[in-house]
């Protein structure tokens, strides 16, 4: 996070819009039930991770694309089938940089006290 007054970088610009799109990607209830799925079973294709959701396997296909889109998953083919694995350098990022996040706010947090404690 950029501190209040200063310019954002093109770095944390391109960081956010990255963030974005994972943090959009796993908005949704059935991406976050595929995801759940890969990780305890470490693999998968569009039908066997259908059987996990309420939706058709037409439409798996489309939310592990999205997946796909935001670097949450990575695809092969396997004869006639497509195997999706979670790629888990992107969630270890992610959980990065809500840390990160978390702890520029509670630094914030302890300054407005110390503010409001000496006032």
């Amino acid at each position: 996070m950029v501190p209040a007054g200063q310019p954002h970088t093109l770095e944390s610009v391109d960081q956010a819009q990255m963030m974005a799109g994972i943090f959009a990607a796993l908005g949704d209830p059935t991406r976050t039930t595929l995801i759940s799925r890969l990780v305890a079973e470490g693999r998968g294709t569009a039908t066997s991770l259908t059987a996990v959701t309420d939706v058709s396997r037409q439409a798996v296909d489309r939310h592990l694309r999205v997946l796909s889109d935001a670097g949450l998953v990575v695809s092969h083919r396997e004869g006639r089938e497509v195997v999706y694995a979670l790629k888990p350098q992107t969630l270890a990022r992610s959980a990065d940089w809500l840390a990160r996040l978390g702890r520029e706010w509670e630094a914030r947090l302890l300054d407005i006290k110390a503010l409001a404690e000496a006032g």
